[in-house]
């Protein structure tokens, strides 16, 4: 499997730095490098990218900002001076966090966990059915049942045809266990079935009986991918 990642970064021998790494590494093929976040953004919505290598602290659009303003992240691990920002990283869901200056070694840490991950997926793609966990047992669950995923404050609703499931698996988590290609979160408390939809209209989509909302943060993502 090969990973195609860009480099975001203002400072030019961070840059070089992290860029030597990359070209050291089989699976990392590096498309493009840059030193503003607005420019990066247009880039990954028209060329398919795996991972980000993503500073921090630059001028004008923080590294953060970048990551809040994307629907769809890639994997991305962040590279920076500065420990401060690791907290709000893990909140937004990066695989790494990177202090500057670091080594080869902990790089390779890094992107061998972005391997992992991507890996995982990419079978997830070919499954048809998952297990959850559910009071003391763990249920499976075949994939052409689901419907749809509600979230109920600390549980997860699996919605079947003619039954429910409870679960405390998180949305992250049913993210990384769910084939993509099946399944899309259209709301922070909503991930759907694309081939139960019946029709969408006015941002609601409509599940058997359900209506369900496409909030702002997701809609881009979603028309995306069933265009």
């Amino acid at each position: 499997m090969i990973i195609n990642c860009i480099i975001i970064e203002d400072e030019p021998l961070a840059m070089e730095r992290i860029k030597s790494f990359v070209l050291k590494v089989p699976f990392l093929n590096l498309l493009q490098c840059f030193d503003n976040g607005i420019e990066a953004i247009g880039f990954t919505q028209t060329k398919k990218t795996d991972l980000l290598f993503l500073d921090i602290q630059m001028d004008g659009f923080t590294g953060i900002q970048l990551l809040e303003s994307l629907t769809k992240r890639p994997q991305v691990i962040i590279t920076t001076a500065f420990d401060k920002y690791a907290l709000k990283g893990f909140d937004l869901n990066v695989c790494d966090y990177l202090l500057k200056p670091f080594t080869f070694e902990r790089f390779m840490q890094a992107v061998t966990k972005v391997y992992d991950q991507l890996l995982h997926v990419e079978n997830a793609d070919s499954k048809n059915f998952i297990f959850v966990k559910t009071e003391y047992r763990l249920e499976k669950i075949n994939l052409n049942e689901v419907l749809y995923i509600e979230g109920m404050r600390d549980y997860r609703c699996i919605h079947l045809n003619g039954r429910k499931i409870m679960t405390l698996q998180t949305f992250n988590e049913f993210e990384q266990e769910l084939p993509s290609k099946q399944f899309c979160r259209v709301h922070k408390s909503f991930i759907v079935a694309l081939d139960k939809i019946e029709n969408i209209e006015r941002d609601r989509i409509r599940i058997a009986t359900e209506l369900i909302p496409i909030s702002d943060t997701f809609r881009e993502g979603f028309y995306k991918i069933i265009r």
